[in-house]
């Protein structure tokens, strides 16, 4: 017997009853973004290499440990997309859609990393992306935090997710806070971990990151990025908290969030959770104003976020906030001559005249016992009997499904349209 081929470590199937999750989620998403009025972009998961390592950062974990990259037949250097922000800005470079000009864009889709698989998060995971282009004042990094907190309150979790803010200031002030941290991070060299030693020479922000106990209790003493902003900066982030206190929506200032990628300047925000036990982020994202000019564009603001899919479907269903959906409204079962034609007739009748409705038609014969098993298991509201008297009389019969106690109500082909509906209306 052949060996059976299983799916790749950290990369896993999504089965009908966790896509039924996904489908409303993703649907919420969707409606909201638009609703701020948003446009999709979709780009390829392939992107040439240099794309990310320009992007994100020679010496981030991503780039140096995580990314899936080969060469392809032709020698080049390609790999698979470890998040989509760099992605959309080649997009918008490529076919000129930010020269001079505003743009609103969002996307959804599979990211890759090679990294140890854990609960919530995958080597293929999925994100929702939003990207603005050229905006540089605090209003718009303000709408896409209440972009996300409208989210967290149609998905009913606001009250389990709290926002974390902090600024990065600019290029210039970031490279003299970064001398002064990495004076203070040698003079204690001993007392951190290996992977904050081989940090402080290369991405010495990240330390501040660090989760290592040790190594915060070092950083207590570390000089603040606070202490080396300019009045220009520390305004931006000043008129981002007014705006956030007006809609009402709370944060907590961490002056050691900086964010695992390169590109981000000003504005870097996180919504966390500890209602999946330790603490974990939702979503994030923040300020990259020279990014698109790294990628060859001319300089442009720019803001985004990411949003993991994985990790908010595991936080709604832990919290019971989404259930699976049953895939039929309407199960059309039939017994006797001319049965099967008939059947399939009612059923393209009903889906044409009732778009949003689910219907199954039972096919492969069978006693009504068995087809109506076969609905109940399906979880289907209403049945269309179809049996010898109702085929001669051009008529059918609805079965309430759910209150077994209700009549059974017979109409012709002509009215059943309008009393699948009335009787699908009773249930919601």
């Amino acid at each position: 017997m052949a060996l059976k081929i299983q799916a790749i470590r950290g990369m896993n199937d999504l089965l009908p009853e966790d896509t039924s999750i996904w489908q409303q989620v993703e649907s919420v998403l969707r409606q909201t973004v638009a609703s701020f009025g948003y446009q999709e972009v979709r780009m390829p998961v392939l992107e040439q290499t240099a794309l990310f390592s320009r992007a994100i950062g020679e010496v981030t974990d991503v780039v140096e440990k995580e990314m899936y990259t080969f060469e392809d037949r032709s020698g080049d250097l390609l790999s698979l997309r470890p998040e989509g922000t760099a992605g959309c800005v080649r997009a918008c470079l490529e076919h000129n859609l930010i020269y001079n000009q505003e743009q609103r864009l969002w996307y959804m889709g599979p990211m890759f990393r090679h990294e140890r698989p854990q609960k919530g998060r995958y080597r293929q995971f999925h994100q929702l992306g939003v990207e603005v282009f050229g905006l540089n004042g605090p209003d718009i990094d303000a709408e896409i935090i209440m972009l996300t907190h409208l989210l967290w309150q149609k998905l009913g979790i606001a009250d389990k997710l709290s926002l974390e803010l902090n600024t990065l200031g600019t290029k210039e002030e970031r490279l003299k806070y970064r001398e002064a941290l990495v004076q203070y991070l040698e003079a204690n060299f001993d007392k951190l971990d290996e992977d904050s030693k081989r940090r402080t020479h290369t991405n010495p922000l990240r330390v501040l990151d660090s989760k290592d106990e040790g190594v915060k209790e070092v950083l207590k003493g570390a000089p603040s990025l606070m202490d080396f902003l300019g009045e220009e900066s520390l305004k931006h982030f000043n008129d981002l908290q007014e705006l956030l206190k007006a809609e009402g929506i709370s944060y907590t200032i961490n002056p050691r969030l900086v964010r695992g990628l390169d590109y981000y300047n000003l504005t870097v925000f996180e919504w966390v959770t500890d209602a999946l036990g330790a603490q974990g982020t939702v979503c994030g994202g923040g300020r990259y104003d020279g990014l698109v000019e790294e990628l060859g564009g001319s300089p442009t603001p720019a803001v985004g976020f990411g949003l993991g899919l994985e990790r908010l479907m595991l936080l709604l269903v832990t919290l019971e906030k989404v259930k699976v959906q049953s895939p039929v409204d309407v199960y059309i079962v039939g017994q006797g001559a001319g049965a099967t034609l008939y059947q399939a007739k009612v059923a393209m009748a009903l889906r044409k005249a009732l778009t949003n409705v689910k219907i199954m038609n039972h096919c492969g014969g069978g006693n009504f016992k068995k087809q109506f098993r076969r609905a109940d298991k399906l979880g289907a509201k209403v049945a269309v009997i179809a049996g010898e008297s109702e085929i001669q009389a051009s008529t059918v019969t609805l079965k309430d499904l759910i209150n077994q106690e209700s009549e059974q109500l017979t109409v012709s082909l002509e009215n059943l349209p309008q009393a699948v509906l009335n009787m699908l209306n009773k249930k919601d």
